[in-house]
């Protein structure tokens, strides 16, 4: 009878076994295998959630098939205790194992609700979007000017979601004091401002905030990103540059920055100043002696006087030799490349094209029958020709 009972007991726990390890070779393919959402889908995690909540919350919008495989596999990982706050776009059919790596991996957030405060050359904007899982790109929903108009009612909800992201995002070429008008204005921020900070300082970038973040915190931010973008650029530098030390690169930089929009342009333009400085030319460039009148406070909406061209400043290259005596804007990264890397040209001289970009010349002739053509094009532009 013992000898029955033994061999019943050993064939029930062999069938349990291989029930056990069918469960768990099935429970394998549920966490690596292709998940449910035939969709995009933006995974959020708030900032001390719990394994378990998350999972529920996967469970309920289809982004997993099983809150409890995916607590289980997370766990047997290791990564249980790893999550990292923030939303993300998880492409469709994700397997658990996918989704686990994304949240605890962290990074930036790459989908939900944001609010960006653009502080821009000619005006800021205040934008609210949101992701479209089914494109995985971002939708614009609410825009205002914060300096002439009211906050929209969608954007001060969104300021106050705990998953929404706040976002500043800095305009290459825009002056350090349009910078600190625009934090001001910026109310998910906090706290007094103090001094502009030096023109040229400021690194042009997009910056991702904690409402109530500190204004001066943010500025500090800005500079030490601008100054690690500026060394790195500085240590890099060709031999044979007509600057003395990286300010002077900058200044540089800034001038390229407000003459040329046009990325492919930008070392070519660099050249052309560099060219000028080597050959005792002055650089006559407009935006520093428009700079000499704004001195960086707001837009020149109008061309300049005469008087204006021949007033000496400490910017106005028309007047003075070589560079003007600060930055004339915050330039960006590529700005500052193309400052240090400018291009190998023999270029003097440049005009706009009627394109949008710029004719280069060698001498003066040439540049003075670019400078008649452009002269023609903007008669006809004048004359809806």
């Amino acid at each position: 009878m013992w000898k029955n009972i033994a061999s019943t007991f050993l064939t029930l726990a062999v069938v349990l076994l291989i029930a056990v390890a069918a469960l768990v070779a099935w429970g394998k393919t549920q966490y690596t295998g292709p998940g449910p959402a035939q969709v995009a889908q933006c995974v959020q995690v708030a900032r001390g959630a719990s394994l378990s909540a998350v999972s529920k919350t996967l469970a309920e919008q289809g982004a997993i098939s099983n809150a409890y495989i995916f607590r289980t596999g997370a766990d047997a990982a290791g990564k249980s205790r790893d999550l990292k706050f923030g939303s993300y776009l998880v492409p469709p059919q994700s397997s658990m194992e996918d989704i686990v790596g994304v949240i605890t991996a962290g990074g930036p957030s790459t989908c939900g609700t944001e609010v960006i405060y653009r502080v821009g050359v000619r005006a800021d904007s205040v934008v609210l979007r949101d992701i479209n899982p089914e494109t995985g790109a971002y939708e614009e929903r609410v825009k205002y000017d914060p300096a002439t108009e009211q906050v929209p009612e969608a954007i001060a909800k969104a300021e106050e979601q705990a998953d929404a992201r706040l976002r500043v995002a800095i305009a290459e070429g825009v002056t350090s004091w349009q910078v600190v008008e625009g934090l001001k204005r910026a109310d998910f921020l906090s706290g007094d401002v103090g001094s502009v900070p030096a023109e040229g300082t400021l690194a042009p970038d997009s910056y991702e905030v904690a409402k109530g973040a500190d204004r001066a915190a943010l500025l500090a931010e800005m500079e030490q990103r601008q100054s690690a973008i500026l060394q790195t650029a500085w240590d890099a530098r060709p031999f044979g540059l007509p600057y003395e030390n990286p300010e002077q690169a900058l200044i540089m930089a800034s001038i390229v920055e407000k003459e040329t929009g046009i990325p492919d342009e930008r070392a070519t333009v660099a050249s052309v100043f560099v060219n000028r400085l080597e050959q005792g030319m002055r650089l006559e460039t407009d935006p520093t002696v428009i700079y000499g009148v704004t001195e960086g406070r707001g837009v020149l909406d109008r061309g300049l006087r005469r008087s204006e061209l021949s007033r000496r400043t400490d910017w106005n290259t028309y007047q003075i030799d070589g560079l003007p005596k600060t930055p004339i804007a915050n330039p960006g990264r590529a700005a500052i490349e193309a400052a240090l890397n400018p291009a190998e040209t023999d270029y003097v001289f440049f005009v706009a094209d009627g394109t949008g970009g710029h004719q280069f010349s060698r001498t003066l002739e040439e540049h003075n029958a670019a400078v008649a053509r452009w002269r023609e094009i903007e008669a006809q532009q004048g004359s809806g020709g």
